[in-house]
């Protein structure tokens, strides 16, 4: 499905912008708002902060995109969305990746309790040094 239909799809005007933003998290993932922002300019000069802000909260809001906020970083974006993975962040220098589910299907966990809520994800974040930033042994 190309990304026109799929905005069509999900009840979106196609827009400049839009496609624009999606094409940059097509090609690289955990991108924040201001990257998604400098890369979008690369092909849409003109472009202005507000409007990438407003793309990103409106794709995610769609479940097109999917927002993760690892603690003590920006807001990070990718069109990676209803699986069930999980991210790694470096502390050093904040590098993300995506670390599949290794239990199964969403929420992947079961809480102690719930208090009476109904369940439907859970969000881990694995912390640590990646390989760059790693002192050698």
């Amino acid at each position: 499905m190309t990304d026109t239909e799929l905005l069509r799809e999900h009840g979106l005007r196609v827009t400049a912008p839009r496609l624009a933003v999606l094409g940059v998290l097509e090609d690289a993932a955990h991108l924040d708002a201001d990257q998604v922002l400098q890369q979008v300019r690369t092909t849409l000069p003109a472009v202005s902060v507000q409007a990438v802000y407003d793309v990103l909260h409106a794709l995610a809001d769609a479940g097109l995109l999917r927002r993760i906020e690892p603690a003590g970083h920006p807001a990070r974006y990718e069109r990676r969305t209803g699986d069930n993975h999980h991210h790694v962040v470096c502390r050093g220098c904040g590098a993300v990746d995506d670390v599949d589910c290794v239990v199964g299907h969403a929420p992947c966990l079961t809480p102690s309790s719930s208090a009476g809520f109904a369940v439907e994800t859970a969000e881990v974040t694995f912390w640590g040094l990646c390989p760059a930033c790693r002192p050698e042994r």
